[in-house]
């Protein structure tokens, strides 16, 4: 099979012909029909995450998935051959990539059925931000009179948190800079933007002298932030593990992991079928074009890229 893998951190992803998996205890073998791209991949790639997790080289990179299952491993039930699933790859170590034809995932956790009303290109950008997503609105605790601040609304995470947190209620200040991302996160629910190329705690403390509620930190530098807070506020992210060394220290700090269990990628993709959310695809790539595809995200995104390797996806785009 066709797969990007990583040979060395700091290496350029290859497209590379590889041995298809066997699914092994518990797993089931996926036929790949899109996956997305993430900043975990970029993590992946710059070695990020040692000492978090065994890497094991070559190393397929990619995390979430949509697509069909293709073989199922012993022990599993509940799926069979020909099932659409999505979800996000969740093992103990990492090597078993989605960017690949094919992948084994575990069905304890990280993979779900796909309903018939989303197609794999959107299913692919559901698992791993919409878990995010909806780890930091738990978090938020998003309700009316409550104002949050969401940095780095534009992205896969961003887009999930404005839809849920304003159809909670909340007052939702994003993060925009051109026109484009103001009229995306206005259009998901935002009822202000502040251009992040500017002095955001300037700008809010104008508008909010108080401070907000909430900040869900998505993009940039956390410690930043802090001061737009009002007294007892919570600082929510999902990119740093730690306030110490920070300038100011938040009164309530929650970092996030996001854990796809079947049952809360089953709420994702119930959101999305229902309409409660939707998901903005900014462009889809061949698998070839992968490595493009991860440069492209590092330069900042407006929404989600896919890797669509059917080539039949039709993207929603800003």
């Amino acid at each position: 099979m066709r797969a990007i893998v990583l040979h060395e951190f700091h290496a350029t992803p290859t497209v590379e012909e590889i041995d298809v998996p066997d699914p092994g205890e518990g797993e089931v073998r996926v036929r790949v029909r899109a996956a997305a791209v993430n900043g975990f991949d970029l993590g992946e790639v710059h070695g990020f995450f040692t000492g978090y997790f065994e890497h094991r080289f070559p190393l397929v990179l990619g995390k979430d998935f949509a697509g069909t299952v293709d073989a199922v491993g012993p022990g599993v039930e509940g799926y069979a051959t020909g099932d659409r699933v999505f979800g996000v790859v969740t093992k103990d170590f990492l090597g078993d990539g989605s960017f690949a034809e094919y992948v084994t995932v575990p069905t304890a956790v990280g993979v779900a059925p796909l309903p018939d009303g989303v197609d794999f290109v959107h299913g692919a950008a559901l698992g791993l931000a919409g878990a995010a997503a909806l780890a930091c609105i738990e978090a938020a605790h998003p309700a009316p009179g409550r104002t949050i601040l969401v940095a780095g609304a534009t992205g896969g995470v961003g887009n999930q948190v404005v839809q849920l947190a304003s159809q909670a209620g909340a007052h939702v200040i994003a993060t925009g800079s051109t026109e484009a991302e103001q009229q995306v996160v206005r259009r998901l629910g935002a009822s202000e933007v502040i251009d992040y190329r500017e002095d955001v705690t300037a700008g809010l403390r104008a508008t909010h002298p108080e401070g907000v509620d909430v900040v869900i930190h998505l993009a940039g530098d956390a410690s930043a932030l802090v001061p737009t807070l009002r007294q007892g506020g919570t600082l929510v992210s999902t990119l740093v593990f730690s306030t110490e060394g920070f300038p100011e220290v938040p009164d309530v700090f929650v970092p996030i992991a996001a854990n796809p269990t079947p049952e809360l990628l089953g709420r994702l993709a119930a959101n999305q079928v229902d309409g409660l959310t939707s998901v903005t695809i900014q462009r889809a790539y061949s698998l070839t074009d992968t490595p493009s595809a991860l440069a492209d995200f590092a330069n900042g995104t407006l929404g989600k890229l896919v890797v669509d390797l059917d080539g039949d996806g039709v993207p929603d785009g800003p």
